[in-house]
């Protein structure tokens, strides 16, 4: 297993693309909440409380979250697209072994990255709103919520790489059921519509980046239907990667 994770990580960090995906979530995260922050400390009349603060240092994380999905979809759909798989398949002909290490090591990339990208945006947002007192563990907590997030975003990719293995057709269902459908979700009538849309996707999974509950999920089990969401995506995948051919 050490040598398909050693294979995999050099696969990640020498294709171009991985690079510029995840050198644009950290811009993003980072660009997005300093200009927020400063907007929002320009218009305010008093001082900015920390929750607020935080809260608007993440908003980067609406649009770092479909590039790190489109970075999962491409870790393993690109591999497709060249025929790279074959070649992987002749070196590590159990299918299942190869996909975790997939997972492992691209979830380990993105908990890194998606971390140090969440703490710069926290810590910048709160260097220009000032806010007059901070808790450590508001500011962990936030932290944390978005990497873990923004992580779950990009192994849904990889799940929906691995069950369409097609680059574009993933990148549009990963689209679909991160941002689009959701919001349609919040439409739907009745209370059955309200539970849908609670427990749809992203609905639940962007409360552990907020902090909040929606009525019948709080933030971790939120995040854990989330979750759930993507082991759907993942065992779909990794059955049809099974009785496929490469």
């Amino acid at each position: 297993m050490i040598d398909i994770l050693r294979s995999e990580w050099t696969k990640i960090r020498s294709v171009r693309s991985t690079v510029w995906t995840l050198a644009a979530t950290v811009v993003m995260m980072i660009g997005f909440g300093a200009l927020i922050s400063a907007s929002a400390r320009g218009a305010a009349e008093g001082p900015i409380p920390a929750d607020d603060a935080i809260r608007m240092s993440l908003g980067g994380a609406l649009f770092a979250q479909l590039a790190m999905a489109t970075l999962g979809v491409l870790v393993i759909s690109s591999e497709y697209r060249t025929g790279g798989i074959r070649t992987s398949l002749m070196a590590v002909p159990r299918r299942m072994s190869l996909l975790t290490g997939k997972i492992a090591v691209f979830t380990a990339t993105s908990l890194v990255v998606c971390a140090v990208a969440s703490a710069a945006t926290v810590g910048l947002a709160l260097a220009i709103c000032a806010p007059p007192s901070v808790e450590m563990g508001q500011v962990a907590r936030s932290v944390l919520g978005v990497a873990f997030y923004l992580t779950a975003c990009g192994v849904f990719g990889l799940g929906l790489g691995t069950l369409v293995r097609h680059t574009p057709g993933a990148i549009v269902s990963a689209i679909a059921l991160i941002l689009v459908l959701p919001m349609v979700a919040n439409q739907l009538p009745g209370q059955w519509g309200k539970t849908v849309a609670e427990h749809f996707t992203t609905n639940a999974g962007m409360l552990v980046v907020s902090g909040e509950s929606n009525g019948s999920l709080g933030p971790w089990s939120g995040f854990a239907v989330y979750l759930a969401w993507i082991a759907v995506a993942m065992i779909a995948g990794a059955v049809l990667m099974q009785r496929r051919d490469a």
